[in-house]
């Protein structure tokens, strides 16, 4: 059974169809924040998130046309700003991500002890400090919910590679907390 999507923008996204420009701005108001947050956790740095979700919505409102509604308004622009950040850190020449397993990292745990002395500050300040590729594999899986897949089809990656460049993020990340930022 499929299953309908319920798009509760519809009258404002028509609106932008028909050229609408108040439309535009309030359909932006609506997500520019929650899209500028997405792209900043991918980029790592005010500027090219700002550039990102400019990028993003130019291009939606561009072909707003070709949205189909099979996801929601947020789902479809959500995957536009993810690649205009992808992007962004192409152009930025991070250091490429090797293809093969002698670079995997297992993954531990953290001791309970420790987990308590973390705050949401802390933690946002290490994955900020993370190499590009890093950051960028850990945002798309852990808060954007992507899959190894999905990312490395996004990245131009293999899945195995997302799982191990994972692996090494938290690795980095839990080197960084130790350091108590």
């Amino acid at each position: 059974m499929e299953q309908q999507v319920i798009e509760l923008h519809n009258d404002l996204i028509t609106l932008c169809k028909m050229g609408d420009q108040d439309a535009h701005y309030r359909l932006y108001k609506l997500y520019s924040k929650g899209m500028y947050n997405v792209a900043y956790r991918i980029v790592g740095n005010e500027d090219d998130a700002s550039d990102a979700l400019q990028e993003a919505f130019i291009s939606a409102f561009r072909n707003l046309d070709s949205y189909r509604a099979d996801a929601t308004f947020g789902a479809w622009i959500k995957r536009i700003v993810v690649n205009k950040s992808i992007t962004a850190l192409q152009r930025r020449k991070f250091e490429p991500i090797p293809e093969n397993d002698r670079w995997d990292v297992a993954e531990e745990e953290m001791p309970m002890a420790y987990a308590d002395e973390l705050t949401v500050d802390r933690v946002k300040k290490g994955i900020e400090q993370l190499p590009d590729g890093y950051r960028s594999v850990l945002s798309l899986y852990l808060l954007e919910g992507y899959d190894h897949q999905e990312i490395g089809d996004i990245m131009g990656i293999s899945e195995s590679t997302s799982k191990s460049q994972l692996n090494r993020a938290k690795a980095k990340l839990r080197e960084l907390l130790n350091g108590k930022l």
